[in-house]
């Protein structure tokens, strides 16, 4: 999706004296590819150019390069890198709110989560109270869409036409009030198993990357796979648990996968 290259793994059996000895593995990942967070160097605000803190785009390094040794590196390199939240993870008590199991209808959505489709604060707020959550500051929020449900009930054909389909995701709605919401709420970071979290494609101008990374610092979660964590959830009877994730120490980088897991 979005012209990005999908992982490579090349495993290397190496030899000792003619006989097979150990393995290797060479992984080639665009880190925006799967499940993921989203760092302050992946979205800017686009009218300026500008990242998180007042980073011009323009200091920020870009090509190939091998990681430097991390004592030896300037604050260019550094600035705003992932290798930030790898230092310390994204921990926290995390809230499920699933907006699959609160709106479907005998199973069934009213909306198709591969389409353009807005999830309202009314419908996040709902979503809450019937699962009896409140809100605590600090929570990490974790919105289950459908997306990676439908995923999983697609024929491979459906799943291979992703790639050349223009991106139309649902997600959460572009707005003044979600803005206030996710603001209001305290929130530490918000993920979702959609690919872009709000819904896609936004109006000129109305992107919600722009506030949540470029303007509030805030982690998005994107791609995540929360249909096991759903299940444990209805069969516990409660939405809330420990988080526990750590980005790669990828000194500058946009984006990690989250190496997450949620406790009981």
């Amino acid at each position: 999706m979005f012209g990005r290259l999908p992982p490579e793994v090349n495993l290397i059996q190496k030899e000792k004296e003619g006989r097979n000895y150990s393995r290797d593995d060479e992984i080639h990942i665009n880190t925006q590819s799967g499940t993921q967070w989203d760092g302050l160097r992946h979205f800017p605000i686009l009218e300026h150019e500008m990242f998180y803190n007042n980073t011009p785009g323009s200091t920020l390094p870009r090509g190939i390069h091998s990681l430097p040794n991390p004592q030896q590196i300037g604050p260019e390199v550094t600035r705003i890198g992932i290798q930030n939240w790898a230092n310390h993870g994204i921990c926290g008590r995390g809230v499920l709110l699933d907006l699959v199991e609160f709106l479907s209808n005998d199973g069934v959505l009213p909306y198709d989560p591969w389409t353009t489709h807005p999830i309202s604060v009314k419908q996040l707020q709902d979503c809450a109270d019937s699962q009896g959550v409140t809100f605590r500051r600090g929570d990490i929020l974790m919105l289950r869409v459908g997306f990676i449900k439908k995923y999983y009930e697609s024929s491979q054909g459906s799943r291979d036409a992703l790639r050349g389909k223009p991106e139309t995701f649902a997600g959460i709605e572009q707005s003044e009030d979600m803005k206030r919401f996710l603001w209001n709420n305290h929130f530490a970071a918000v993920a979702s198993d959609q690919p872009a979290l709000e819904s896609w494609p936004p109006a000129p101008g109305t992107h919600l990357h722009q506030t949540i990374l470029g303007l509030w610092g805030m982690p998005i979660g994107e791609f995540f796979d929360l249909e096991k964590l759903s299940q444990v959830c209805a069969e516990q009877k409660r939405h809330t648990f420990f988080v526990s994730s750590w980005p790669l120490n990828i000194i500058g980088g946009a984006a990690s996968p989250p190496n997450a897991a949620a406790f009981f």
